[in-house]
């Protein structure tokens, strides 16, 4: 019996304890939350004294400090703003020189082939020359290095053929014969 009654007396005391906590807690959180509810309206007041709100029932001395936070912010601000504004040109200017760099590399790209296609076209053009019958015909034999006789052997027949004919004429010797008959 006497072990029943200390348990029901701890545990009685256990709650007097526990009730006492939750007053006491509840007692500093009414208090906190009468705190940070005064907080939040100074906070609310400074936001619309910033906005330029309720500014009369300030003093010259708050009006003061107001102004001069103001400054401060003002100053903050246009230092963030040339800081980014730096940034931004800084990255400008490189992509400028690498814009730079890339025309001068294609620029070159296309002058060389340019070049080559210019090269490829006058060759063309003398190769053409070349295979063309008016050049035969406007060359002597010896700038040829073909002589006549070997033209004429060619075909068989020398003695169709007279020899100023043979020496003097960038014709093959099968044409000639066509051309003397």
């Amino acid at each position: 019996m006497e072990r029943i009654l200390e348990r029901y007396e701890r545990y009685a005391y256990a709650q007097s304890q526990l009730i006492a906590t939750d007053l006491e807690s509840q007692g500093s959180w009414t208090l906190e939350y009468a705190k940070l509810k005064a907080r939040m309206e100074v906070l609310q007041k400074s936001q619309r004294n910033f906005m330029g709100e309720d500014l009369d029932s300030l003093s010259l001395k708050e009006l003061q400090n107001l102004e001069q936070q103001l400054d401060n912010s003002l100053k903050s601000t246009r230092i963030r703003k040339n800081q980014l504004m730096y940034e931004s040109i800084s990255e400008l200017h490189k992509k400028g020189k690498a814009l730079q760099e890339e025309h001068n590399l294609l620029t070159a790209k296309v002058q060389e082939k340019e070049k080559e296609l210019a090269e490829q076209a006058q060759w063309k053009q003398q190769n053409q020359d070349l295979d063309s019958p008016s050049f035969l015909l406007q060359q002597p034999l010896h700038a040829l290095n073909i002589s006549g006789n070997c033209l004429a052997r060619d075909s068989g027949d020398d003695q169709g053929i007279p020899p100023q004919n043979r020496t003097n004429t960038p014709l093959p010797a099968w044409m000639l014969r066509h051309v003397n008959k």
